[in-house]
């Protein structure tokens, strides 16, 4: 049943102005004013929502704040809007059947709709998985039975790629589950007592790992962290023991510099709770011991804001004991920006939101004029800004943009350029279409002299950007990432001329080249790759291309820690314009040109055993293919044979060691840029015979198909290939066959 009931009473706005002694953060001579305001106060008697657990207030795309109560409307809590202005509006009242006890909070889903659960309720009593559009209409997305799926679902849910993560609490089966805006609900793990119990708010990772706290068990009883894959393999980051924390369900946010910082409810020095640092391998750190009477007690979720700040609330404690909201920066520094004073507000619930006005908003539970808890602001001076939904896409995407103070001239530009389509649903919400020519970067809207920022970038798919430029200019190069730095070795620096001996080390994080030891045999057109942290330089040539080119059987490996290189054996067939493809630890060489031109050999080196074997041959003898594992396929495509450039495609299936026909590149080619990439073979660039090319391809193993992808700005052949953190790196190669060595970085967004 969903009912509509307005409340707009003469409410009450108490606005004090506080002086933030910063501490560690500023030092003790310095302040800063910040401004809390109660905007409501809930009056239960006048129909008002109440008993706020656990709940946040959502931002919708019309600007207004969505949360849930467990108390109000029909006696089984609610779903209710405030505007900023304070106007409270019930959106829907549960009826049980519908839903009861919603004690977590609200997720707006890139559909405009909010979604949430409830605790207990629905059509099998154990709660369940909801969606509500802003008008109030609901629809139960999944009923908990309790049979494998968990049940009493509690927590915020948090928003992957098209679906959403929760947990369930119900101490006969704890889940964690991924649920899509269909209903489509997967457990992912089922939480063992080693693992945690009693768990809390999930957080979606940079690595695109779900981090999280459990309330209780692991090693002492006292709770755990742990990171998970969205397939819901668990790993435990931290057991606390209660002196570095207890009960951690209030979970982590992760700050700039890559670390998580969590809270635990009680624990620490003095019990009253702690804020933590983590890293994604585990190293631990307590930032901050809470004490009742002056800090709070019973840390709850933390937030990141757009000043890099992290920001929660205690739920008591402080000199009112009524709670206070606290600060933690990026490096650790710890301070209180408010304390709640009962008179405008007591026991804060949940977590805090920013607005895209650049404001926090949140709820308390107690106090306030009625004592039943208020909605409150607190103004810390951070500029407004917009929010995108969704963040990445390919031109054409269109594109939601929540702010404040549009209007038809609005302009909007990705990464500066201007989308010249732009539809105006409010002031509050505007939607364009991702411009031809955009490239990564933030989004602005202007709006007569102001200018709207968005916090996060927005990434545009299928499209080039450039890195900083290799220092030293090099084609035929071998290529590797490890510990997310590409390595560049060896090459030719001028067409005709001798193998370079240059390690080139670049850092995508921050765009910046350095080097390491050189390769104590120069070579080019060499097969690479990684293995345990090792870079494996096989074969290639020692000599310039033409009659002295030399092909060598020569293993050399790189190890970054020790900035050393060291001989393997040696490689059984020595050629050279060969690639490279992993598989469980081994590595296939293909191909290349030896003692015989475009050879169908292909050998297997295991690094843990420094062995070699050989394996089935190619059915097409060939030089410079493009290769790599795309799922449990080995694909080798395009190449040089004893007819010329070729679109031959093979697929190798290593349980058999039988090589099998695939679908042809429509474009023949060589010595290309290549990599995988979301489960298909990208080739860019090479040689067809005539000139070097810009064609930008990608294969399916599972349709068969060759895909045109967007045109690769530079032509270029012999480039280094490198796949990171899903995007492809094209680096230095020559502009033509005879032609000059370029120090280009092409980079590749699919």
């Amino acid at each position: 049943m969903s009912t509509q009931r307005h409340f707009t009473a003469v409410l009450k706005e108490t606005s004090c102005t506080l002086l933030l002694m910063t501490g560690l953060a500023l030092g003790p001579s310095a302040a800063q004013a910040q401004t809390y305001t109660d905007l409501h106060d809930f009056n239960p008697s006048a129909g008002d929502p109440h008993t706020f657990s656990e709940s946040n207030p959502a931002q919708g795309r019309d600007g207004d704040f969505y949360a849930e109560s467990n108390g109000g409307g029909t006696g089984n809590g609610t779903v209710f809007k405030v505007s900023s202005g304070g106007t409270v509006t019930v959106v829907h009242s549960f009826d049980g059947t519908d839903g009861s006890n919603a004690i977590g909070g609200m997720t707006l889903g890139t559909d405009g709709n909010l979604y949430g659960n409830t605790w207990s309720g629905g059509t099998l009593g154990n709660g369940l998985v909801f969606k509500i559009t802003p008008a109030g209409v609901e629809t139960a997305l999944h009923n908990f039975a309790n049979t494998g799926d968990g049940a009493n679902p509690a927590n915020v849910l948090v928003q992957g790629t098209g679906l959403f993560y929760g947990t369930t609490n119900n101490s006969s089966a704890e889940t964690a589950f991924k649920v899509t805006p269909a209903g489509v609900l997967t457990t992912l793990h089922t939480f063992s007592s080693a693992d945690g119990q009693a768990g809390g708010q999930l957080f979606l990772g940079s690595d695109g790992n779900i981090y999280g706290g459990m309330n209780q068990g692991g090693q002492f009883g006292y709770g755990t962290a742990f990171k998970m894959t969205t397939a819901g393999k668990l790993t435990v980051l931290h057991n606390f023991n209660n002196t570095d924390g207890n009960q951690a369900a209030p979970g982590m946010v992760q700050v700039a510099t890559g670390k998580f910082f969590g809270a635990t409810e009680l624990g620490g020095t003095t019990g009253d709770g702690v804020v933590y640092s983590l890293t994604s391998s585990g190293t631990f750190a307590v930032l901050h011991n809470f004490s009742s009477a002056t800090d709070g007690h019973q840390v709850l979720t933390p937030m990141l804001a757009t000043d890099g700040n992290v920001y929660g609330v205690a739920l008591s404690g402080g000199s009112a004991s009524c709670g206070t909201i606290y600060k933690v920066t990026p490096a650790g520094a710890f301070s209180i920006v408010h304390t709640f004073d009962n008179t405008h507000g007591c026991t804060p619930a949940g977590y805090l939101t920013q607005s895209t006005d650049g404001k926090l908003y949140g709820l308390a539970s107690a106090g306030g004029a009625d004592g039943n808890g208020v909605f409150f602001s607190l103004d810390l001076g951070l500029s407004p800004f917009v929010l995108l939904s969704p963040t990445s896409g390919k031109v054409g995407t269109k594109v939601g943009i929540m702010g404040q103070g549009f209007d038809s001239a609005s302009v909007v530009k990705f990464g500066g350029v201007p989308a010249t389509s732009i539809t105006l649903t409010d002031s509050a919400y505007i939607v364009a279409t991702v411009p031809a020519g955009a490239v990564d970067g933030k989004v602005t809207v202007t709006t007569g002299a102001t200018t709207l920022t968005s916090t996060q970038t927005f990434t545009v798919h299928n499209s080039w950007s450039s890195g900083t430029v290799v220092p030293a200019a090099v084609a035929g190069a071998a290529t590797g990432l490890i510990s997310g730095k590409i390595y560049v070795v060896g090459g030719f620096a001028t067409y005709g001329g001798e193998p370079v001996d240059n390690n080139q080390i670049y850092n995508p994080s921050t765009n910046t080249w350095t080097t390491g030891a050189a390769i104590p045999t120069p070579v080019w057109a060499s097969a690479s790759a990684v293995v345990g942290g090792i870079l494996y330089v096989i074969g290639g040539y020692e000599g310039p291309e033409g009659a002295s080119q030399a092909p060598t059987n020569l293993v050399q490996a790189y190890n970054p820690k020790t900035n050393t290189w060291s001989t393997k054996s040696a490689m059984p067939t020595a050629r050279g314009s060969i690639a490279a493809a992993v598989d469980s630890n081994a590595i296939y060489v293909i191909g290349g040109n030896g003692s015989v031109l475009r050879l169908n050999t292909v050998e297997k080196f295991v690094p843990s055993t420094d062995t070699w074997t050989e394996e089935a041959p190619l059915l097409v003898g060939k030089s410079e293919p493009s290769a790599g594992l795309v799922g449990s396929t080995i694909v080798a495509a395009d190449g040089f044979t004893t007819s010329g450039e070729t679109g031959d495609n093979e697929g190798y299936t290593v349980s058999t060691n039988t090589w099998s026909s695939l679908t042809a590149d429509p474009t023949p080619r060589n010595a290309s840029c290549y990599g995988v990439l979301s489960s298909q073979l990208y080739v860019a660039g090479g040689y067809s015979g005539v000139s070097s090319k810009t064609t930008n391809e990608s294969y399916s193993v599972s349709s068969k198909k060759w895909t045109t992808q967007a045109a690769m700005p530079t032509a270029a052949l012999w480039q280094g290939s490198v796949v990171d953190n899903g995007l492809l790196y094209c680096i230095g190669g020559q502009a033509s066959f005879t032609g000059a060595v370029i120090n280009n970085v092409q980079i590749y967004q699919p």
